[in-house]
């Protein structure tokens, strides 16, 4: 028996195995997936606000500077005009001694007209440049959710996570994360598969507390045949079950343009017990993310443990007893069909017996009648209304007395 104290009022409840196991999986479930479900809830809003106010930014920087471009164009444009009026009204007012004068102001006021032209076509162009810039600023950030960096491109998926793995394998002192090479039979089916990468870790004292079986899929923008994530998860589940892991993880670069995948970590265990699909930026983060609410029930999962092996114990003890129980079952089975044979035919003799009884109760009736009867019977009555027979009774009788 397992003692539960009770932290509020500090009563202590006594539960068998079975149920302290229970409790213990009720509780780790509850407390694993709240965590799983904060830390999920956490990464998207981060990742919603960074790319909210990456939007803004751009959208804003360039609105300010279109807005100040746009300032010192109409304030070039006021002064051109300006000293395009000062020109007509010179030409009219002026006499034509002063016509050097003002050919001379013209000239002044044409170049540095021409020099604001060149100024506003530069300060345009700039605008243009600076537009397309944020433009294509934006569509990188876009894009950059579901597209690896150019350094990743070069490489393929599994060996750009393998290398994810190893920069914090340091963090990692305990972890593996190896090839999945052996492919497996499962119970429903007789083909053998496998998954791409499996991670494992492990406590100081050599207590695994997580692992992850990987699947890795990339598609080339030139396959005709495109596939969907849905299209991979039944195997990734078989393969996880296979290989004893807890969680499975399809890290994939299909469906470039669906959002759903491309907003975070996207949780499938609405289909597939403990199952996530993850871009290829994800990789990291979702590792970090299980690895620490898994390390928070630590104690519980050694508890569970403990408690799985005895209940295996508990399971073994069951087993031989239930065989116990059905020979003795079967045994009892046939005994008892034995018995309600003997019980039929005992009825049965009962019966008979009771006939024979009844039929005997009759006759000694009738026997008893019979010597009733008898004893009444006399010879006055024998030969009562027969005159002969009452005289040789009588002489009879006479000749006794004379003797």
């Amino acid at each position: 028996m397992k003692e539960i104290k009770c932290p509020k009022c500090g009563s202590v409840i006594k539960v068998d195995e079975a149920d302290y196991a229970l409790i213990l999986s009720q509780v780790k479930t509850h407390e694993f997936d709240a965590e799983v479900q904060k830390r999920l809830a956490e990464l998207k809003k981060q990742m919603e606000l960074q790319q909210q106010n990456d939007e803004q930014r751009a959208t804003s920087a360039h609105q300010l500077a279109l807005s100040e471009k746009q300032q010192e164009v109409t304030a070039l444009q006021g002064e051109i005009q300006t000293l395009k009026t000062q020109l007509a009204s010179i030409a009219k007012v002026h006499s034509a001694e002063q016509e050097k004068a003002v050919l001379e102001k013209t000239q002044e006021m044409n170049e540095r007209l021409q020099a604001k032209d060149q100024e506003l076509v530069s300060m345009q162009h700039e605008c243009e440049m600076k537009l397309k810039f944020a433009n294509e600023e934006i569509e990188r950030y876009k894009d950059m959710k579901v597209r690896l960096s150019t350094k990743m491109l070069g490489e393929s998926l599994e060996q750009h996570c393998y290398n994810e793995f190893m920069r914090i394998h340091p963090f990692f002192p305990y972890a593996e994360f190896h090839k999945d090479n052996d492919a497996v039979v499962g119970d429903e089916d007789d083909k053998a598969t496998k998954g791409d990468f499996i991670f494992r870790d492990k406590s100081a004292d050599g207590f695994e507390y997580i692992s992850i079986m990987f699947e890795m899929k990339n598609e080339a923008d030139a396959t005709k045949t495109k596939h969907r994530n849905e299209d991979f998860l039944a195997k990734l589940d078989a393969d996880r079950r296979k290989k004893g892991c807890e969680y499975a993880v399809l890290v994939t670069m299909l469906e470039p343009d669906n959002e759903l995948y491309n907003t975070g970590i996207v949780d499938m265990s609405h289909k597939y017990e403990k199952m996530y699909i993850i871009r290829p930026q994800f990789f990291v983060p979702l590792i970090t993310l299980l690895s620490q609410a898994m390390k928070k029930s630590l104690d519980y999962q050694r508890q569970l443990a403990e408690a799985k092996s005895q209940a295996i114990d508990i399971t073994n003890f069951e087993s031989k007893l239930l065989d116990f129980k059905d020979k003795f079952g079967r045994n009892y089975q046939l005994a008892n069909e034995k018995f309600d044979k003997a019980i039929k035919a005992i009825d049965s003799s009962i019966e008979d017996l009771q006939k024979v009884k009844e039929a005997l109760i009759g006759s000694g009736k009738n026997l008893r009648l019979a010597n009733d009867k008898l004893e009444a019977l006399t010879v006055k009555k024998l030969t009562a209304g027969n005159k002969t027979m009452q005289e040789m009774f009588k002489a009879l009788e006479e000749g006794g007395q004379d003797e």
